[in-house]
Formats: structure tokens, C-alpha cells, sequence
């Protein structure tokens, strides 16, 4: 490879995604490859003011707030990509929690194609594989509501709420061709799903 593989994973709340991402980092270690883990929010230096924005909005939503949102996060992940995804290892595979289709699923006054458009209008470096995970959102719901956070989150309130957030990632995912896959049975078998699609795109660029 001559520059690092970038894989992002994305899903609304309660989809098994830092699960999955977990276990395909082992698998694909396991298989030989230096996997390098990144989660977005851990990253992002202005995290703190845009999740103040966040919070902001719940309380009272506004579609100018919500753009400003949408803007700041794709000026973090720019930011992330000048300043550690282009400082990888160029024989690694870097697996990220999170990047801009989980827009999709949190975004309601501003539609994903604005939202998607502000992120590749800037040096936001495009995955060379998307992958999305869904479920049923009542297992999604059922399984968010165990933890011991529960949801874990401001922008969703209600199962009506996450009924949304799961069409409307569905919905964005198909759209633009990406991987979507579904996480309602075997672990092992999502892993192993997505696990082959990163094997593929690695194919195809070797």
C-alpha cells in the first residue's frame, strides 16, 4: 500500500459498532495486518465547545445551530486528517469510530447531503471504506437501554426518535453505495462480514 488504509465504522446508538470494530481489529490482526484503532471524538481538539453547541441545540433545536454544528465537525475531522490520519504508517490499516456518515443518523434540520457536502468540500480525508451497521431499532434500543448509560445521548430522546435515526442512516447509506451490514445475530458473523471487506479493498489496492 502506498498510504494507509482508512475504514470507518458508523451506526446509530445501540448497533454493537465499538463491539464490532473491536473484534474486527482482532481479526484482522489475527490475519497478519498492523491495524491502528482511532475513535473520533477522542481526537477532535474542539470537541468540548461543539458538544456545548450539542447540548445548546437539544434544548432549544435550530437548523442555523444545527449547521453551525455540522460545520465545526467537519472542520475537526480536517483536522484529524492533516494531523493524524496522514501520520499513520503507510502499511497499516487505520479502523476509525465514527466519521461523517454518522451525520446520517444524528442530523435532523440539516439534510446528510448538506451535511456530507460541508465535510468533502474541506481536506477531510474520505475512507476508502464505509461501513455501516444497523439493526432492528428494537434491538438497538433494547440493547442501548442495558448499559449502564443507557442511550448516552442528547440528540435522541425517544424510540421514536431512533426509529428515525435508523431509516434515515439506512437510507443515506444505500444511497451512496456504501457497506452497510446488519449486526441482529451472531457477533461472529458481522465480524467476519466486514472483516472480508477490508480484505477486499486491501485486494483491489495492492
Amino acid at each position: 500500500m502506498k498510504r494507509a488504509l482508512f475504514v470507518c465504522m458508523d451506526g446509530p446508538k445501540g448497533t454493537g459498532k465499538t463491539t464490532v470494530l473491536e473484534a474486527v481489529t482482532r481479526t484482522l490482526r489475527a490475519d497478519g495486518l498492523k491495524v491502528i484503532r482511532l475513535c473520533e471524538s477522542k481526537l477532535d481538539p474542539y470537541r468540548g465547545e461543539t458538544m456545548a453547541l450539542v447540548n445548546r441545540m437539544a434544548r432549544a433545536p435550530s437548523e442555523v445551530l444545527e449547521l453551525d454544528i455540522c460545520q465545526r465537525l467537519a472542520h475537526s475531522r480536517a483536522w484529524i486528517s492533516r494531523h493524524v490520519l496522514a501520520t499513520q504508517p503507510t502499511d497499516s490499516v487505520m479502523l476509525i469510530d465514527r466519521w461523517y456518515p454518522s451525520d446520517a443518523a444524528f442530523r435532523r434540520a440539516v439534510t446528510f447531503a448538506q451535511a456530507l457536502q460541508l465535510n468533502l468540500s474541506q481536506p477531510v480525508q474520505v475512507p476508502d471504506l464505509h461501513v455501516g451497521l444497523i439493526t432492528d431499532p428494537r434491538v438497538s434500543w433494547a440493547r442501548a437501554a442495558a448499559r449502564s448509560r443507557g442511550l448516552g445521548s442528547t440528540v435522541l430522546r425517544t424510540f421514536e426518535a431512533h426509529v428515525a435515526s435508523t431509516q434515515a442512516f439506512k437510507q443515506a447509506f444505500e444511497q451512496q453505495g456504501w457497506a452497510l451490514y446488519r449486526n441482529d445475530g451472531a457477533l461472529e458473523d458481522t465480524v467476519r462480514a466486514v472483516a472480508a471487506g477490508v480484505h477486499g479493498v486491501l485486494g483491489k489496492q495492492r
